[in-house]
């Protein structure tokens, strides 16, 4: 797993830029308003992003569209799946233990 990626969706504003662009492609400016941050801060957030391959820029004369790559997405999924087994398996054992203090509970209780 590229550590690059998950250093720059740890800071909360680059995560929300993520989100934001899950909607479709935005400005810098569009991003500095649904943000409420300045656009110089929007631009260094980009900047992180795209140095980490998770957003690309189409540059249309004096503005800079933002947008989403998947690769680096389908790379997390794939990253994570194997943590889901994990936690599925914990859960899933979790929950068989439950049922078996529940059952014990109420032969007590009888």
């Amino acid at each position: 797993m590229n550590t690059t990626i998950l250093s720059a969706l740890a800071e909360t504003n680059r995560l929300q830029i993520v989100e934001l662009l899950c909607s479709g492609p935005l400005t810098v400016g569009e991003i500095a308003d649904w943000l409420q941050i300045r656009q110089p801060q929007a631009s260094k957030h980009l900047k992180v992003l795209l140095e980490a391959g998770l957003v690309e820029v189409i540059a249309e004369a004096n503005r800079r569209i933002y947008k989403l790559r998947l690769e680096p997405f389908k790379e997390l999924n794939t990253w994570l799946e194997g943590y889901r087994d994990i936690w599925q398996d914990r859960l899933d054992n979790l929950n068989q233990y439950v049922q078996e203090l529940f059952k014990k509970e109420n032969k007590q209780e009888e």
